[in-house]
């Protein structure tokens, strides 16, 4: 028996389409604010955060409901977040070599959207409690990494495509979603960094389209160099050893039984009866 990606129900679809509805509005409204709004996200983080909590249990709740998955499910998501958490220090702070973004992509392909967005939020939320890395910017990093992985549960064939193309299907929206990550958390401390030049600042009440110039002027000059060095990791280690860790996350949710439901059926005529 192959292992199937989760599926996503009505239920599933309704509370992530929630939740990054939200999260949508939480990174760009400084964008709409007019020049004497207050933008920095100190204020509405502790919001964010309080709303997104609840939500990722709405999530998994949703999605057990929907498929009829048990406590080993939910076991297999505590290992791999704790996992991805570990991994997170290795590489951060150096050129943006983060291993951690690999294992969600390979993650989010196994476990499907709906699971890999839960994953892929609580797996930031548990490394920013190791590494100390608690503060504003944390709900956004946990939205960002958990639409990064359910973006891999969305590709294409998860059940018949496999070997190299599958590996250079990973390989390349892994590269894609290491700079869509980094662009994404930019837009997050953009709107409130003050002392930039001119030329890449924010200015509150400008139009969307003058200010969006300059904001991609910003990620050329401070973040590329970083998420290019994200990318390439994320790249040469799906293309490296991606196969065996799909195949070890593949043999796993097959014993966590995913997708697999338990029935008993009465016999219509009992022997000797």
């Amino acid at each position: 028996m192959s292992a199937r990606p989760i599926r996503l129900g009505p239920r599933s679809i309704a509370a992530l389409a929630l939740i990054s509805a939200i999260g949508v509005i939480a990174f760009g409204w400084p964008l709409l604010a007019d020049a004497d709004s207050g933008l920095a996200h100190s204020a509405d983080a502790p919001w964010l955060f309080a709303a997104l909590l609840p939500l990722l249990v709405a999530v998994v709740v949703a999605t057990i409901a929907d498929t009829g998955l048990d406590a080993k499910a939910v076991a297999m998501l505590g290992v791999l977040a704790a996992v991805g958490a570990a991994l997170r220090p290795l590489g951060a702070g150096t050129a943006g070599l983060e291993p951690m973004f690999f294992l969600m992509v390979l993650s989010g392909r196994v476990l499907g959207p709906g699971f890999g967005f839960v994953l892929g939020s609580v797996t930031m939320f548990a490394s920013a409690l190791l590494t100390g890395g608690v503060g504003p910017w944390m709900p956004f990093q946990m939205l960002s990494m958990g639409w990064f992985t359910m973006g891999a549960g969305l590709l294409p064939g998860p059940d018949r495509l496999r070997g190299r193309a599958e590996l250079l299907m990973l390989g390349a929206y892994g590269a894609l979603a290491a700079f869509a990550y980094g662009t994404v958390m930019n837009l997050q401390g953009w709107t409130y960094i003050g002392g930039l030049s001119t030329g890449i600042s924010f200015h509150p009440g400008d139009p969307v389209h003058e200010n969006l110039v300059r904001f991609l002027a910003y990620c050329a000059a401070t973040s590329f160099g970083w998420d290019l060095g994200r990318a390439v990791l994320t790249v040469v280690l799906t293309l490296t050893i991606g196969s065996t860790v799909l195949k070890a996350l593949r043999r796993a949710t097959r014993r966590a039984a995913f997708e697999a439901q338990v029935t008993f059926e009465t016999p219509d005529r009992v022997p000797g009866g």
